[in-house]
């Protein structure tokens, strides 16, 4: 079963979703797989992946609203090594996971209409994210 791997890097808003559909589905073909399972992988520790409706901005703005109130920043935490929002960062990750996987179907994703995979940016700051892709298959 053949293997293909790519990194891609992402710059990041601070606390936004970034939409990162495109970046993968435009890599696919390159691959020649038709029939697989891609994975896509986020380097870091304070940034992660999920996969979540993709028409409405007010999804992605309730979404980090709602992880701000579950990971509040403040001096709730002893890991503050790079500021206040660092420990907040990598719960927030912790939720959301840093890989999702999507089964690859005649050569596309197989995600559903609405659905759209993004790179959450849990800092304060903007950043260059890594995300590293795999797809293996036929």
């Amino acid at each position: 079963m053949p293997h293909h791997t790519a990194r891609i890097i992402i710059p990041t808003q601070p606390r936004r979703l970034t939409e990162i559909t495109g970046e993968v589905a435009g890599w696919l073909p390159s691959t020649g797989i038709t029939t697989g399972l891609v994975t896509v992988f986020c380097r870091h520790t304070s940034a992660s992946l999920l996969i979540t409706e993709n028409a409405s901005p007010a999804v992605w703005r309730d979404v980090v609203a709602w992880l701000d109130r579950v990971a509040p920043e403040g001096p709730l935490y002893e890991h503050d090594d790079e500021g206040a929002d660092d420990m907040p960062a990598h719960l927030k990750a912790l939720l959301t996971g840093a890989s999702v996987q999507v089964p690859v179907v005649g050569g596309r994703m197989a995600l559903g209409t609405w659905q759209g995979i993004y790179l959450a940016e849990h800092r304060a700051q903007p950043h260059r994210r890594q995300v590293v892709l795999h797809v293996a298959g036929d």
